[in-house]
């Protein structure tokens, strides 16, 4: 299998070729084969000419925007390029190890998963800001409770998925909001999200970090947004290829199941955190 990875890029100079290095040497599951694809935002720090450098000694697709336009408009840009079985997202900085590929890869290719986040918080998230540790549990509090999604960590860069599924998503987002958005997408058509424990080492805004407070409110809002948004609209065209493409295609709307999910959402929350289920929460996987 070919795994597509895709790195966005926006001035990252410093570590852009230490983290090209890392993904070449990264280890994946056996019969796996990499395609390196780097999209560079407009980058005004020399990581254009870095990256063409790549190109042209053909280590890596890459492709340069004439101007900075968002994250999610890099991802989406590489999802384009892509054509691996699996896509998987890479940041272009050292917080997220790609040792921890074969870890995120190896449901997929094994056939139990489709989807599967690495999560910061079943593993050691060294050096993570408190600020930054609330807003990840109440961006994973909603997406659990609007979607039913039993996640520990939404916000969580890597991210793998079949590559047909982000084919056929209709993605809108441009900055940070991919992750709310591909996540409340995959939900409500019916997909399960898996998560395992990867490593992280948090960067500050002076090692230049980019996301800040109000992209945070944006992922919140985005969250309910795609909770309220009619289903059929998230697919590019093969709409019946999705898990739960029967229920909606009979209720396109689905008002009641917009309120009705929330509450049970809430309801299995509490119960998992104070009732008397058996199986651990970070174990069990989201049903459609």
């Amino acid at each position: 299998m070919k795994v597509s990875i895709i790195i966005p890029v926006y001035n990252e100079f410093r570590t852009f070729n230490q983290v090209l290095e890392r993904v070449r040497l990264a280890p994946l599951p056996d019969g796996c084969s990499k395609e390196i694809i780097v999209i560079d935002d407009g980058s005004t720090d020399g990581t254009a000419q870095m990256i063409a450098g790549h190109v042209r000694a053909g280590d890596i697709v890459g492709h340069h925007s004439i101007g900075n336009s968002g994250k999610g408009t890099a991802i989406r840009a590489g999802i384009a390029l892509a054509s691996g079985d699996i896509v998987l997202i890479q940041d272009g900085d050292l917080e997220y190890d790609p040792d921890d590929y074969a870890r995120i890869l190896e449901p997929i290719v094994a056939g139990t998963a489709d989807i599967v986040y690495g999560s910061r918080f079943l593993g050691r998230p060294v050096g993570m800001a408190t600020r930054n540790r609330i807003a990840n549990w109440i961006l994973t509090a909603a997406a659990n409770l609007l979607y039913r999604a039993r996640l520990t960590d939404e916000a969580t860069a890597y991210k793998a998925f079949r590559a047909s599924i982000l084919h056929e998503l209709d993605l809108t987002c441009r900055r940070f909001e991919f992750c709310p958005e591909v996540t409340a997408k995959v939900r409500r058509l019916g997909f399960r999200i898996w998560e395992v424990p990867i490593s992280y080492n948090a960067r500050g805004i002076a090692d230049g970090k980019k996301i800040r407070a109000r992209d945070g409110f944006e992922a919140l809002w985005t969250l309910v947004k795609h909770r309220l948004t009619p289903c059929e609209t998230f697919a590019r065209t093969r709409a019946a290829a999705f898990p739960a493409a029967a229920v909606w295609s009979q209720n396109k709307s689905l008002p009641a199941q917009c309120w009705r999910w929330p509450a049970e959402g809430l309801r299995s929350i509490v119960l998992e955190r104070f009732g008397s289920l058996s199986a651990p929460w970070h174990r069990r996987v989201s049903s459609k």
